[in-house]
Protein backbone atom coordinates (compact mmCIF):
# COMPACT_ATOMS: atom_id res chain seq x y z
CA UNK A 1 0.00 0.00 0.00
CA UNK A 2 1.23 3.50 -0.86
CA UNK A 3 0.49 6.18 1.33
CA UNK A 4 0.85 9.89 1.55
CA UNK A 5 0.93 12.14 4.80
CA UNK A 6 -0.15 15.50 5.30
CA UNK A 7 0.94 16.92 8.18
CA UNK A 8 0.04 20.23 10.34
CA UNK A 9 3.40 22.09 10.63
CA UNK A 10 2.28 23.59 14.14
CA UNK A 11 4.08 22.77 16.66
CA UNK A 12 5.66 19.75 17.25
CA UNK A 13 2.80 17.05 18.25
CA UNK A 14 1.56 15.98 14.52
CA UNK A 15 4.93 15.56 13.10
CA UNK A 16 5.77 13.69 15.33
CA UNK A 17 2.71 11.50 15.10
CA UNK A 18 3.76 11.02 11.30
CA UNK A 19 6.85 10.14 12.36
CA UNK A 20 5.98 7.28 14.43
CA UNK A 21 3.01 5.99 11.41
CA UNK A 22 5.61 6.13 9.00
CA UNK A 23 7.67 3.57 11.44
CA UNK A 24 4.46 1.35 11.79
CA UNK A 25 3.46 1.53 8.50
CA UNK A 26 7.37 0.88 6.78
CA UNK A 27 7.87 -2.40 9.31
CA UNK A 28 4.50 -3.69 8.08
CA UNK A 29 5.90 -3.58 4.62
CA UNK A 30 4.18 -0.26 3.25
CA UNK A 31 5.55 2.34 1.79
CA UNK A 32 5.08 6.34 3.06
CA UNK A 33 5.52 8.13 -0.64
CA UNK A 34 6.15 11.54 0.86
CA UNK A 35 4.57 14.07 3.55
CA UNK A 36 3.35 17.84 2.48
CA UNK A 37 3.79 19.97 5.82
CA UNK A 38 1.77 22.90 6.20
CA UNK A 39 3.83 25.66 6.66
CA UNK A 40 3.53 29.09 7.38
CA UNK A 41 6.04 31.99 5.98
CA UNK A 42 9.35 32.39 8.19
CA UNK A 43 8.69 28.88 10.06
CA UNK A 44 9.64 26.19 7.45
CA UNK A 45 9.48 22.39 7.94
CA UNK A 46 11.63 21.41 11.32
CA UNK A 47 14.85 20.13 11.19
CA UNK A 48 13.62 16.97 13.44
CA UNK A 49 11.31 16.31 11.20
CA UNK A 50 13.88 16.44 8.25
CA UNK A 51 16.11 14.19 10.20
CA UNK A 52 13.53 11.51 10.81
CA UNK A 53 11.25 11.63 8.24
CA UNK A 54 13.43 9.36 5.20
CA UNK A 55 11.26 10.32 2.03
CA UNK A 56 10.27 13.54 0.39
CA UNK A 57 8.78 15.99 2.06
CA UNK A 58 7.34 19.30 0.58
CA UNK A 59 6.03 22.45 1.90
CA UNK A 60 3.09 24.03 1.68
CA UNK A 61 1.79 27.36 2.47
CA UNK A 62 -1.01 26.88 5.14
CA UNK A 63 -3.09 28.63 7.80
CA UNK A 64 -1.98 29.95 11.29
CA UNK A 65 -2.24 30.45 14.84
CA UNK A 66 -1.59 34.12 15.44
CA UNK A 67 -0.23 34.61 19.23
CA UNK A 68 -0.17 38.13 21.25
CA UNK A 69 3.73 39.31 21.21
CA UNK A 70 2.54 40.69 25.11
CA UNK A 71 0.42 38.16 26.49
CA UNK A 72 1.16 34.51 24.42
CA UNK A 73 -2.47 34.16 24.69
CA UNK A 74 -4.16 32.57 21.20
CA UNK A 75 -5.73 35.50 19.11
CA UNK A 76 -8.92 33.89 17.91
CA UNK A 77 -10.30 36.49 15.85
CA UNK A 78 -7.26 37.64 14.71
CA UNK A 79 -5.95 34.14 13.44
CA UNK A 80 -9.40 33.66 11.63
CA UNK A 81 -8.93 37.43 10.17
CA UNK A 82 -5.28 36.38 8.76
CA UNK A 83 -6.48 32.96 7.26
CA UNK A 84 -9.25 35.17 5.41
CA UNK A 85 -7.31 37.65 4.04
CA UNK A 86 -4.75 35.09 2.27
CA UNK A 87 -7.61 32.98 0.43
CA UNK A 88 -5.99 33.54 -2.72
CA UNK A 89 -3.09 31.90 -1.34
CA UNK A 90 -4.13 28.99 0.38
CA UNK A 91 -6.24 28.05 -2.93
CA UNK A 92 -2.83 28.20 -4.43
CA UNK A 93 -1.93 25.78 -1.55
CA UNK A 94 -5.08 23.68 -2.15
CA UNK A 95 -4.47 23.46 -6.00
CA UNK A 96 -0.61 21.63 -4.52
CA UNK A 97 -2.32 19.19 -2.72
CA UNK A 98 -4.29 18.14 -5.30
CA UNK A 99 -1.20 18.14 -7.97
CA UNK A 100 0.62 15.95 -5.21
CA UNK A 101 -1.70 13.39 -5.00
CA UNK A 102 -2.03 12.97 -8.94
CA UNK A 103 2.00 12.99 -8.80
CA UNK A 104 2.14 10.49 -6.10
CA UNK A 105 -0.83 7.58 -6.84
CA UNK A 106 -1.16 7.02 -3.13
CA UNK A 107 -3.61 4.36 -2.43
CA UNK A 108 -4.46 6.50 0.95
CA UNK A 109 -3.71 9.81 2.05
CA UNK A 110 -3.49 10.07 6.19
CA UNK A 111 -4.39 13.88 7.10
CA UNK A 112 -2.58 14.83 10.59
CA UNK A 113 -5.22 17.49 10.76
CA UNK A 114 -4.04 20.11 8.55
CA UNK A 115 -6.87 22.19 7.50
CA UNK A 116 -5.59 22.04 3.48
CA UNK A 117 -6.51 18.34 3.49
CA UNK A 118 -10.52 18.78 4.17
CA UNK A 119 -10.42 21.74 1.60
CA UNK A 120 -8.34 19.94 -1.22
CA UNK A 121 -11.44 16.90 -0.87
CA UNK A 122 -14.28 19.66 -0.55
CA UNK A 123 -13.38 21.30 -3.54
CA UNK A 124 -11.36 18.48 -5.94
CA UNK A 125 -13.18 15.24 -4.50
CA UNK A 126 -10.20 13.06 -4.95
CA UNK A 127 -10.60 9.82 -5.58
CA UNK A 128 -8.28 8.56 -2.96
CA UNK A 129 -9.76 7.88 0.28
CA UNK A 130 -8.71 9.91 3.33
CA UNK A 131 -8.24 9.24 6.54
CA UNK A 132 -7.48 11.84 9.33
CA UNK A 133 -5.93 11.48 12.26
CA UNK A 134 -5.39 13.79 15.54
CA UNK A 135 -6.77 13.81 19.05
CA UNK A 136 -9.11 17.02 18.65
CA UNK A 137 -11.11 14.67 16.75
CA UNK A 138 -12.11 12.89 20.52
CA UNK A 139 -14.31 16.07 20.76
CA UNK A 140 -16.78 14.17 18.53
CA UNK A 141 -17.33 11.56 20.81
CA UNK A 142 -20.17 11.75 23.24
CA UNK A 143 -18.61 11.15 25.88
CA UNK A 144 -16.07 14.29 25.33
CA UNK A 145 -15.74 16.64 28.48
CA UNK A 146 -15.24 20.08 27.24
CA UNK A 147 -14.12 23.50 29.40
CA UNK A 148 -17.11 25.37 30.98
CA UNK A 149 -17.98 28.54 29.16
CA UNK A 150 -16.27 29.40 26.06
CA UNK A 151 -19.21 28.80 23.58
CA UNK A 152 -17.46 30.76 20.86
CA UNK A 153 -14.18 28.69 21.10
CA UNK A 154 -15.78 25.17 21.31
CA UNK A 155 -17.73 25.44 18.69
CA UNK A 156 -14.82 27.34 16.64
CA UNK A 157 -12.67 24.27 17.45
CA UNK A 158 -15.25 22.11 16.54
CA UNK A 159 -15.79 23.67 13.02
CA UNK A 160 -11.99 23.54 12.15
CA UNK A 161 -12.18 19.64 13.22
CA UNK A 162 -14.95 19.36 10.75
CA UNK A 163 -13.18 21.03 8.06
CA UNK A 164 -10.21 19.08 8.58
CA UNK A 165 -11.95 16.10 7.90
CA UNK A 166 -14.41 16.99 5.23
CA UNK A 167 -14.12 13.61 2.95
CA UNK A 168 -12.32 11.83 5.24
CA UNK A 169 -13.44 7.82 5.53
CA UNK A 170 -12.90 8.08 8.79
CA UNK A 171 -11.46 9.75 11.76
CA UNK A 172 -8.70 8.26 13.97
CA UNK A 173 -9.31 9.69 16.97
CA UNK A 174 -5.96 9.58 19.62
CA UNK A 175 -6.85 8.90 23.00
CA UNK A 176 -5.39 8.40 26.24
CA UNK A 177 -7.72 5.68 26.84
CA UNK A 178 -9.89 3.02 25.03
CA UNK A 179 -13.52 4.10 24.82
CA UNK A 180 -16.16 2.84 21.90
CA UNK A 181 -16.16 3.50 18.23
CA UNK A 182 -18.88 6.19 16.91
CA UNK A 183 -19.56 4.73 13.34
CA UNK A 184 -22.21 6.94 12.64
CA UNK A 185 -19.58 9.97 13.39
CA UNK A 186 -16.54 8.10 11.35
CA UNK A 187 -14.94 8.26 14.54
CA UNK A 188 -12.58 5.37 15.61
CA UNK A 189 -10.90 5.96 18.68
CA UNK A 190 -6.92 4.70 18.69
CA UNK A 191 -4.34 4.91 21.29
CA UNK A 192 -1.63 7.52 20.45
CA UNK A 193 1.09 7.45 18.15
CA UNK A 194 4.32 7.44 19.83
CA UNK A 195 7.60 6.95 18.82
CA UNK A 196 10.18 4.26 19.32
CA UNK A 197 12.86 6.62 21.10
CA UNK A 198 9.86 7.08 23.66
CA UNK A 199 8.33 3.66 23.94
CA UNK A 200 12.05 1.70 24.11
CA UNK A 201 13.46 3.58 26.97
CA UNK A 202 13.41 2.63 30.70
CA UNK A 203 12.11 5.59 32.48
CA UNK A 204 14.26 6.44 36.17
CA UNK A 205 12.59 8.16 38.91
CA UNK A 206 15.12 10.97 39.34
CA UNK A 207 14.87 14.23 41.78
CA UNK A 208 14.59 16.89 39.36
CA UNK A 209 11.31 18.29 37.27
CA UNK A 210 11.64 18.88 33.51
CA UNK A 211 9.69 22.05 32.21
CA UNK A 212 9.04 22.71 28.30
CA UNK A 213 7.04 25.52 27.24
CA UNK A 214 6.21 26.13 23.53
CA UNK A 215 6.02 29.77 23.97
CA UNK A 216 9.03 31.70 24.63
CA UNK A 217 7.10 34.25 26.51
CA UNK A 218 5.54 31.59 28.93
CA UNK A 219 9.29 31.70 30.09
CA UNK A 220 8.64 34.69 32.54
CA UNK A 221 5.87 32.78 34.14
CA UNK A 222 8.38 29.51 34.81
CA UNK A 223 10.94 31.85 36.67
CA UNK A 224 8.28 33.44 38.93
CA UNK A 225 7.21 30.05 39.56
CA UNK A 226 10.61 29.04 40.45
CA UNK A 227 11.21 31.72 42.52
CA UNK A 228 8.38 30.69 44.92
CA UNK A 229 9.82 26.73 45.20
CA UNK A 230 14.02 27.59 45.05
CA UNK A 231 14.05 24.58 46.54
CA UNK A 232 12.69 22.63 43.72
CA UNK A 233 15.58 21.09 41.08
CA UNK A 234 14.19 22.45 37.39
CA UNK A 235 15.36 21.91 34.49
CA UNK A 236 13.81 24.12 31.90
CA UNK A 237 14.15 23.73 27.81
CA UNK A 238 13.20 26.96 26.76
CA UNK A 239 12.39 27.60 23.17
CA UNK A 240 14.67 31.15 23.55
CA UNK A 241 17.61 29.67 24.90
CA UNK A 242 20.42 30.11 21.98
CA UNK A 243 23.22 27.88 24.13
CA UNK A 244 23.04 24.49 25.13
CA UNK A 245 23.36 25.43 28.76
CA UNK A 246 22.60 28.33 31.08
CA UNK A 247 22.50 27.86 34.80
CA UNK A 248 20.44 30.37 36.12
CA UNK A 249 21.17 29.32 39.84
CA UNK A 250 21.64 26.32 41.86
CA UNK A 251 18.11 24.78 41.20
CA UNK A 252 17.36 26.22 37.50
CA UNK A 253 19.19 25.04 34.81
CA UNK A 254 17.82 26.48 31.10
CA UNK A 255 19.08 24.14 27.97
CA UNK A 256 18.17 24.71 24.46
CA UNK A 257 15.91 22.04 22.67
CA UNK A 258 17.45 19.64 21.20
CA UNK A 259 14.75 16.39 20.92
CA UNK A 260 17.63 13.88 22.19
CA UNK A 261 18.60 15.82 25.29
CA UNK A 262 14.64 16.03 26.27
CA UNK A 263 13.90 12.41 25.94
CA UNK A 264 16.71 11.82 27.79
CA UNK A 265 15.74 14.53 30.99
CA UNK A 266 12.07 13.18 30.45
CA UNK A 267 13.55 10.12 30.88
CA UNK A 268 15.69 10.24 34.24
CA UNK A 269 12.45 13.27 36.05
CA UNK A 270 10.35 13.09 38.83
CA UNK A 271 7.86 15.59 37.11
CA UNK A 272 6.52 17.18 33.89
CA UNK A 273 5.52 20.84 33.46
CA UNK A 274 4.47 22.14 29.90
CA UNK A 275 1.84 23.61 27.96
CA UNK A 276 -0.67 20.63 27.60
CA UNK A 277 -0.08 19.68 24.17
CA UNK A 278 -1.20 16.03 23.63
CA UNK A 279 1.83 14.83 22.34
CA UNK A 280 4.26 16.04 25.09
CA UNK A 281 1.87 14.84 27.50
CA UNK A 282 1.49 11.45 26.31
CA UNK A 283 4.97 10.82 26.22
CA UNK A 284 5.18 12.29 29.98
CA UNK A 285 2.44 9.95 30.92
CA UNK A 286 3.24 6.81 29.19
CA UNK A 287 7.02 7.25 31.30
CA UNK A 288 5.45 7.33 34.18
CA UNK A 289 5.49 10.98 34.84
CA UNK A 290 3.05 13.01 36.71
CA UNK A 291 2.44 16.07 34.55
CA UNK A 292 1.46 19.76 35.78
CA UNK A 293 -0.62 20.99 32.45
CA UNK A 294 -0.90 24.64 31.89
CA UNK A 295 -3.24 25.52 29.00
CA UNK A 296 -1.31 28.39 26.68
CA UNK A 297 -3.49 31.61 27.30
CA UNK A 298 -6.71 31.35 25.46
CA UNK A 299 -5.98 28.46 23.67
CA UNK A 300 -8.76 26.20 23.64
CA UNK A 301 -7.46 22.97 22.50
CA UNK A 302 -4.96 22.69 25.03
CA UNK A 303 -7.91 23.51 27.48
CA UNK A 304 -9.41 20.49 26.01
CA UNK A 305 -6.13 18.49 26.58
CA UNK A 306 -5.40 19.49 29.91
CA UNK A 307 -8.90 18.85 30.90
CA UNK A 308 -9.07 15.31 29.33
CA UNK A 309 -5.76 14.55 30.71
CA UNK A 310 -6.74 14.83 34.30
CA UNK A 311 -9.74 12.41 33.67
CA UNK A 312 -7.55 9.85 32.53
CA UNK A 313 -4.58 10.14 35.11
CA UNK A 314 -2.04 11.88 34.25
CA UNK A 315 -1.65 14.91 36.67
CA UNK A 316 -3.14 17.77 37.21
CA UNK A 317 -4.32 20.85 35.20
CA UNK A 318 -4.31 24.55 36.20
CA UNK A 319 -5.00 27.55 34.63
CA UNK A 320 -1.52 28.59 35.62
CA UNK A 321 2.21 27.09 36.54
CA UNK A 322 1.34 26.12 39.94
CA UNK A 323 3.71 24.50 41.61
CA UNK A 324 1.82 23.66 44.40
CA UNK A 325 -0.94 22.07 42.77
CA UNK A 326 1.83 19.70 41.46
CA UNK A 327 3.50 18.65 44.84
CA UNK A 328 0.26 18.49 46.07
CA UNK A 329 -0.67 15.70 43.36
CA UNK A 330 2.30 14.32 43.82
CA UNK A 331 1.61 11.99 46.95
CA UNK A 332 -1.48 10.73 45.22
CA UNK A 333 -0.51 9.86 41.89
CA UNK A 334 -1.91 6.81 40.74
CA UNK A 335 0.93 4.75 38.61
CA UNK A 336 -1.67 2.18 37.67
CA UNK A 337 -3.25 4.63 35.32
CA UNK A 338 0.14 5.01 33.75
CA UNK A 339 0.59 1.10 33.73
CA UNK A 340 -2.87 1.11 32.00
CA UNK A 341 -1.92 3.52 29.32
CA UNK A 342 1.05 1.83 28.37
CA UNK A 343 -0.81 -1.48 27.48
CA UNK A 344 -3.25 0.73 25.60
CA UNK A 345 -0.73 2.25 23.47
CA UNK A 346 0.96 -0.72 22.83
CA UNK A 347 -1.80 -1.75 20.87
CA UNK A 348 -1.36 0.98 18.44
CA UNK A 349 0.48 -0.91 15.62
CA UNK A 350 -2.16 -3.49 15.24
CA UNK A 351 -4.83 -1.14 15.58
CA UNK A 352 -3.67 1.61 12.92
CA UNK A 353 -2.35 -1.09 10.46
CA UNK A 354 -6.18 -2.68 10.74
CA UNK A 355 -7.76 1.15 9.88
CA UNK A 356 -5.49 1.97 7.51
CA UNK A 357 -5.39 -1.01 5.31
CA UNK A 358 -9.32 -1.49 5.76
CA UNK A 359 -9.33 1.96 4.34
CA UNK A 360 -6.86 1.62 1.27
CA UNK A 361 -8.21 -1.45 -0.22
CA UNK A 362 -9.29 -0.92 -3.94
CA UNK A 363 -13.01 0.19 -4.54
CA UNK A 364 -14.21 -1.11 -7.53
CA UNK A 365 -17.29 1.90 -7.65
CA UNK A 366 -15.13 4.28 -6.00
CA UNK A 367 -15.83 7.88 -7.98
CA UNK A 368 -15.74 11.55 -7.43
CA UNK A 369 -19.41 11.04 -7.53
CA UNK A 370 -19.60 8.65 -4.89
CA UNK A 371 -17.06 10.35 -2.42
CA UNK A 372 -19.36 13.76 -3.08
CA UNK A 373 -22.68 11.51 -1.72
CA UNK A 374 -20.37 10.08 1.03
CA UNK A 375 -19.35 13.63 2.51
CA UNK A 376 -23.14 15.11 1.92
CA UNK A 377 -24.12 12.38 4.14
CA UNK A 378 -21.27 13.20 6.44
CA UNK A 379 -21.97 16.41 6.84
CA UNK A 380 -25.88 15.55 7.92
CA UNK A 381 -24.16 12.64 10.64
CA UNK A 382 -21.70 15.32 11.82
CA UNK A 383 -24.04 18.21 12.15
CA UNK A 384 -28.05 17.05 12.01
CA UNK A 385 -27.30 14.32 15.45
CA UNK A 386 -24.75 16.67 17.42
CA UNK A 387 -24.07 14.67 20.91
CA UNK A 388 -24.38 16.04 24.10
CA UNK A 389 -21.72 18.77 25.43
CA UNK A 390 -20.41 18.00 28.66
CA UNK A 391 -19.03 20.87 30.21
CA UNK A 392 -16.97 20.51 33.02
CA UNK A 393 -14.04 23.71 34.56
CA UNK A 394 -10.35 22.83 33.72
Amino acid sequence: MRVLFLVQGEGRGHLTQAISLAQILRAAGHSVVGALVGVTPGRPVPAFFKEAFNEDIEPVISPGLVYSSKTNELLMVKTMLATLKQGRVFAKSIRQVRDAIEHHHPDLVVNFYELLGGLTYARYRPAVPMICVAHQYLAFHPSFQFPAGKWLARHAFLGNSWLTSIGATERLALSFDALANVPEKRIRVVPPLLRREVTQREPVVGNYWLAYLTQPGLATRLMQAHHQHREISLRFFNPATTVPDEVIDETLTCYQIDGQRFMDAMQHCRAVVTTAGFESVCEAFYMGKPVLMMPQPNHYEQMCNALDGQRAGVGVASDSLDFDALLNHLPHHDFRRNEEFCRWQQQCSRVFLEALEQAGQPKRNRTRSSNIIMSVKAIIRDYGNQPDLHQQPV
